[in-house]
């Protein structure tokens, strides 16, 4: 299967979020189109789409802060999942993160989502016992 990897575009942030509703896993995140204009417009190769025959296929958010690398919103097709999309995702975000000289990457995973957890074991991530994700609403 040949996977193309692109950066998104404004004009596609509609099909994103419709995307996401199928193929990715829930979460607390209260999506808008504003918040994903604000991201493509801050830093233009942050989100990640692959495509099959001209298709969405699959995401992943590959923000860099200038200071570490963080991977989120890693979603598949549910029809082109184990078929290498996610693994191509990955690899495109690492190579954008080599290039800035960052040393590491992390990415958010849900514990309850264990098909998540295959795909990223599989790229070579693994949880930090060490380390725990603290939160705080704002607003």
């Amino acid at each position: 299967m040949d996977v193309n990897i692109r950066y998104g575009r404004i004009e596609d942030v509609e099909a994103l979020l419709a995307f996401w509703l199928v193929a990715a896993e829930g979460t607390d995140r209260h999506d808008d189109p504003a918040k994903v204009v604000a991201l493509i417009e801050r830093d233009p190769e942050a989100v990640l789409v692959a495509e099959v025959d001209g298709k969405m296929a699959g995401t992943l958010l590959a923000g860099w802060d200038g200071w570490r690398a963080h991977l989120y919103r890693l979603a598949v097709d549910p029809a082109l999942r184990r078929r290498g999309v996610g693994t191509t995702l990955i690899r495109a975000a690492e190579e954008r993160f080599a290039a800035f000289g960052a040393f590491r990457a992390d990415a958010m995973v849900l514990h309850d989502n264990e098909a998540a957890h295959h795909a990223w074991g599989a790229a070579g991530y693994a949880p930090q016992p060490q380390w725990s994700r603290w939160v705080k609403p704002l607003g």
